[in-house]
């Protein structure tokens, strides 16, 4: 069987390395830079000369995307998959995207044989080199069932959600919580630190508490040290919760807290702050209050944490 790989940034670039790693498959890997492909060469992949190429060689074929508007182009548009994959093609998409838009998508390529099953990802760039990642999926399971190993070499759990879109939906949920839970914790280590405070006893109390969560020490760790280098990015968390407020308007549903978390993030990336860390939302209660929230923590420790944080 031949895997395809489409995209191969952060996210995606692990990813296919350990389907080439692990699986035994021959995989053919593209994207726009060719540092990223040769990443992948370097492992044992072989560079796609195009995008063309790549639907029409292989069995399966796994796209992971910064944008809806990038799958569309790639499932879609001229050379993409619609036009050059071969009936009975797998296509795994692995991008956060949205489920309207993978429902129209899966239904244009069901017209030719071709089965999309939306997989979005969670673990971030050092869970998808661990090949520790969640993949929630949607789409038909007997497709699912036939390439489980293909996911399986880059996830710790894979879950079938239901139907097209069903994986979407899971995915921008979790993300809301996430975002969310980032930026109530902004709030209180701002308030605790104008009250005065010592922020490392807070820190050692919320770890032990009710407070605790991975979103707290996802913020807690990089505010208090004030290194917002990006694990993920705040413009790629933004695009996350606006599709989930997306989806909230196409269903009706109020959500007035998610609201508030898609403005604080606007202002930090007003702020100038789109290519950090999305936990840099702390900036903009330090520039509204002129107050850092910042302690003097060992730098190898605060090292060590951070990354056993993000393998997670």
């Amino acid at each position: 069987m031949t895997v395809g790989f489409i995209g191969l940034g952060r996210m995606g670039g692990n990813m296919c390395r350990n389907i080439v790693r692990t699986t035994g498959q021959a995989v053919l890997a593209y994207d726009l830079s060719a540092e990223a492909v040769q990443r992948c060469v370097d492992v044992g992949a072989t560079a796609a000369t195009g995008l063309a190429e790549l639907a029409a060689a292989s069995d399966v074929i796994l796209s992971s995307l910064p944008t809806p508007r990038d799958v569309e182009t790639v499932a879609l548009g001229p050379g993409g998959i619609a036009e050059n994959a071969r009936p009975g093609t797998a296509y795994f998409d692995l991008t956060t995207s949205s489920p309207e838009l993978a429902r129209r998508v899966a239904a244009e390529l069901d017209a030719k044989g071709i089965t999309m099953l939306d997989a979005p990802v969670s673990g971030g760039p050092a869970g998808a080199e661990a090949g520790t990642l969640a993949v929630m999926v949607g789409g038909d399971a007997a497709t699912l069932e036939r390439h489980l190993d293909v996911l399986e070499s880059f996830s710790g759990k894979v879950v079938h959600v239901g139907k097209i879109g069903d994986g979407l939906v899971a995915k921008l949920v979790n993300n809301l919580l996430c975002n969310a839970y980032v930026a109530v914790a902004c709030e209180g280590l701002m308030l605790a630190a104008k009250a005065g405070v010592d922020l490392r006893r807070l820190d050692e109390v919320v770890r032990a508490s009710s407070g605790d969560s991975f979103a707290y020490r996802f913020l807690a760790d990089r505010a208090l040290s004030g290194d917002y280098t990006p694990a993920f990015t705040l413009d790629l968390a933004y695009k996350d919760v606006h599709l989930a407020l997306e989806l909230a308007d196409q269903l009706g549903v109020p959500a007035p807290i998610g609201a508030d978390v898609h403005d604080l993030m606007r202002m930090a990336r007003g702020m100038g702050m789109g290519d950090l860390d999305p936990t840099a939302m702390m900036r903009v209660y330090e520039s509204t209050m002129q107050h850092e929230v910042r302690v003097d923590h060992d730098v190898e420790v605060m090292a060590e944490r951070v990354a056993r944080e993000q393998a997670v």
